[in-house]
């Protein structure tokens, strides 16, 4: 920017921001480098400009901080109050009040109170109040009082995923997609119940395709700041044709929640675990 001195002014504008933000100049210091400055309300309205006293920024417009999320959201839609759906937001529908769907995500939706989709999740549901998704294609139900903190009670319903060709145990993953896992929260219990399918759809191993196993894994997971622990037990649902050794397990690694699997050498064997967490985020140190 060249704009001259006005008269009776020491400052002049120096440069504009992306967000229409006027820095000043008051000349340069000895190694001729700008000295930068911020406005006050005479100096920004005297070079034409809005000086907002709130924020004592002085703007070439008055900034709306919704209009950047209206540029970038144009897919979204909201219905009540105090709502938001931050910058890089698509595809986004929330129907109640105070809802809050972070930047970068997609395909959300929150219905009811208080909720809040994390920052880069997509395709994730939540219904009710204060209900916290931090993983992509969850549903998540918010069972608290306006006074609860967010997420301290919750259900939360995940899919974790994989393929076994061998006899050795391996993880499986959140959404099938490899290293991919749930993260616990700290200082919070959860319940945990899997229901585990395994079916084999190829190979050369004992067995026919369509050979399969169902079982029930569950238990309870506690985060005491930060460190895991865990108590759990697997019962067998159903099966048919062979499936000898084939058996899944609920482990944590770090603070991440682990469901292995066993399969069988030379098998071909898809897996898919249905997994529903009952949460309380206590709020206080374990």
């Amino acid at each position: 920017m060249t704009i001259p001195y006005l008269s009776g002014f020491d400052v002049k504008p120096y440069s504009v921001s992306g967000l229409g933000v006027v820095t000043f100049t008051s000349g340069t210091d000895g190694e001729d480098i700008p000295i930068l400055l911020e406005a006050n309300q005479l100096q920004c309205e005297a070079y034409g400009y809005t000086y907002d006293k709130a924020s004592g920024t002085c703007s070439i417009f008055r900034f709306n901080t919704n209009l950047n999320s209206s540029f970038n959201n144009s897919n979204n839609s909201t219905k009540g109050s105090q709502n938001v759906t931050e910058t890089g937001t698509n595809n986004t529908l929330i129907m109640g009040e105070s809802n809050t769907v972070k930047g970068f995500s997609r395909n959300n939706i929150i219905i009811g109170s208080n909720n809040e989709i994390a920052n880069g999740v997509n395709n994730a549901n939540v219904f009710g109040t204060l209900g916290e998704a931090t993983a992509d294609n969850s549903i998540v139900l918010g069972g608290n009082a306006p006074t609860d903190n967010l997420a301290e009670r919750q259900s939360i319903h995940l899919m974790y995923g994989t393929q076994t060709t061998a006899g050795g145990t391996v993880d499986s993953y959140l959404n099938n997609i490899v290293d991919n896992y749930f993260t616990i929260p700290d200082n919070t219990a959860m319940y945990f119940h899997a229901d585990v399918l395994a079916v084999r759809v190829g190979g050369t191993g004992t067995g026919n395709a369509g050979d399969f196993l169902s079982w029930v894994e569950r238990g309870v997971i506690i985060n005491k700041s930060g460190v895991l622990s865990i108590s759990r037990e697997r019962d067998i649902i159903q099966g048919s044709g062979n499936h000898t050794n084939w058996r899944p397990t609920a482990s944590v690694d770090g603070t991440n929640f682990i469901i292995d699997v066993r399969g069988a050498a030379d098998t071909t064997i898809e897996w898919a675990s249905n997994i529903r967490f009952t949460q309380i985020k206590t709020g206080v140190t374990l």
